[in-house]
């Protein structure tokens, strides 16, 4: 590839190679991962991973055919970043912007949601229901990928996503801002019994384990939704996409027929 930069049909933009990746780190970019052939970290990848690590972006082993097949055969010298669509946003900005719109904060949390089919649907529903920003973990998670933004209608350019570190942590700092945190669970209390209004944070977890324990800790309110059929569970797009709108409709005072 020679240090060029191109879209991979199924994932990230692909920087590849050793020089092209250090630079990369050095300006800032937005990296999601970082992929290195097994057997190659040694040298100056071996220097270049470490940078990555200080950075907190995650570092993959993989198979060399994979890197192949990524680069479409060109030479990668053992060696991808797969970098972002967009710049990740700040929480500060999350904040900015709903100050700017003058509404409390409306925010969702997204505690490691890995199908980036589902992250995309979900940017695509929180853009349409008036949030102000989501938050995603940079471990264990999809990330700004080409298919998430592909799978969000392009909504990823209006809404600020921001990528941290610890949720948990992030959380507390949500509280200490004002907002109240709900998480969705099967065993809350139902969604539409409860007062949505006001400043906010949404948490919805992965696909198979749901919330984390230390994210429910932290959760003020767990809510639920009604399963009357022989599954127990949503999709977690799905599931975000009612509870969003769920918010949304109270918050905009937005009644129902029978005035509820």
């Amino acid at each position: 590839m020679n240090g060029e930069k191109e879209n991979y049909e199924k994932g990230s933009e692909i920087i590849a190679g050793r020089n092209p990746v250090s630079e990369a780190l050095r300006s800032g970019r937005a990296i999601d991962s970082i992929l290195i052939a097994k057997g190659e970290l040694n040298g100056s990848i071996k220097v270049i991973a470490a940078k990555a690590k200080a950075m907190k972006i995650p570092i993959k082993e993989t198979d060399r055919k994979k890197l192949d097949h990524l680069c479409g055969g060109a030479a990668h010298q053992g060696i991808v970043a797969l970098a972002a669509i967009k710049e990740y946003a700040t929480i500060d900005d999350i904040f900015a912007l709903a100050e700017s719109r003058e509404e409390s904060p409306f925010i969702i949390v997204l505690d490691e949601i890995e199908d980036a089919h589902n992250l995309g649907a979900i940017i695509r529903t929180a853009e349409c229901a008036g949030a102000h920003g989501i938050i995603i973990p940079k471990r264990r998670a999809a990330g700004l990928s080409y298919a998430v933004g592909k799978t969000s209608a392009g909504a990823y350019e209006y809404m600020p996503i921001a990528r941290v570190t610890n949720i948990p942590t992030v959380l507390e700092e949500l509280k200490e801002r004002g907002c109240w945190i709900y998480g969705a669970d099967m065993d809350g209390s139902v969604y539409c019994e409860n007062d949505l209004k006001g400043a906010c944070a949404l948490v919805i977890g992965s696909e198979g384990k749901g919330i984390g324990r230390l994210v429910r800790e932290k959760c003020d309110v767990v809510l639920s939704l009604p399963m009357c059929g022989k599954i127990n569970s949503l999709n977690a797009s799905v599931a975000a996409g009612i509870l969003m709108y769920e918010m949304m409709r109270q918050r905009r005072n937005i009644k129902a027929k029978n005035g509820g």
